[in-house]
């Protein structure tokens, strides 16, 4: 019953948080504010303090609930969890070739992009979608996705949660200044791409052991810088299912490959 009720209680405040944070930047677009996607000024970095906060929601509330059920006992110990270094090649291997299948099937069906930036904006990136993507797989791998595994499985607890971080996303579709306000991102590709890229992180953390939690930040991160540099959002039906039934399949194999690894070693120091 724990795993439930910090469920619960992690989406409750992720989404009392999430909702209040964007409704106010929504109102606050009447008045004229819109998000920065590219920061190159100080007032332009505190204007974007708001959204990364909504953004941080999940990782914030992760914290306010593990603490308050004694699953951590401090900041010490969450950022531990969520930083943890160590764990299985396999969880390396699998967040690498995830994200080369699906670049690689992307362009190979949609072709290159005419809105790609020149290659060393991935690297000026990676900061700024850290803290504004990447960390949210702290809340969701901390709080909700595992305890929901262990309870229901890998496929039930992947597509709920995929469901719940898509409405957790409603909102970038009605604030100034994001791409999916401005049009470049379709919301019913968007929710194709969120429900895959949910069994990738759920089979990275089945696979990568200590470091799940990690591999899923660094994952999200890359995808958002690369995605970015590339140009390419969800904005072709050709390349959006072809690439995301890669990543799905990939996530599903390595699940059951990792399954059948782990009933192997039971077998071998059986008694």
């Amino acid at each position: 019953m724990t795993d439930a009720r910090i469920a619960r209680q992690f989406v409750t405040l992720t989404f009392l948080i999430a909702y209040g944070l964007s409704g106010g930047l929504i109102v606050a677009a009447r008045f004229g504010y819109e998000v920065n996607n590219v920061v190159t000024t100080v007032p332009e970095l505190l204007a974007n303090v708001p959204f990364a906060l909504y953004i941080l929601s999940p990782a914030i509330a992760s914290y306010v609930v593990l603490r308050a059920n004694r699953r951590v006992s401090g900041l010490r110990e969450w950022l531990w969890l969520v930083f943890a270094v160590r764990g299985r090649p396999a969880g390396f291997l699998l967040a690498l070739s995830a994200l080369a299948l699906y670049f690689a099937l992307h362009l190979l069906v949609s072709g290159p992009s005419a809105h790609a930036l020149p290659w060393f904006m991935f690297f000026l990136s990676l900061p700024g979608n850290l803290v504004i993507g990447g960390m949210e797989e702290a809340g969701w791998m901390t709080a909700l996705q595992p305890g929901l595994d262990r309870r229901w499985g890998f496929v039930p607890s992947s597509l709920v949660v995929g469901i719940v971080w898509l409405l957790w996303h409603v909102p970038l579709f009605f604030i100034p200044g994001t791409n999916h306000e401005s049009g470049q991102i379709d919301f019913w590709m968007f929710a194709v791409q969120v429900m895959a890229f949910r069994f990738l992180y759920g089979a990275i953390f089945r696979v990568a052991g200590t470091n799940g939690v990690l591999l899923c930040i660094l994952t999200h991160t890359v995808f958002n810088a690369a995605s970015f540099t590339l140009g390419i959002p969800p904005t072709t039906w050709a390349g959006t299912l072809a690439a995301n039934t890669g990543v799905v399949i990939l996530a599903l194999v390595s699940v059951m490959l990792s399954q059948r690894a782990q009933t192997a070693r039971r077998w071998r120091v059986a008694p």
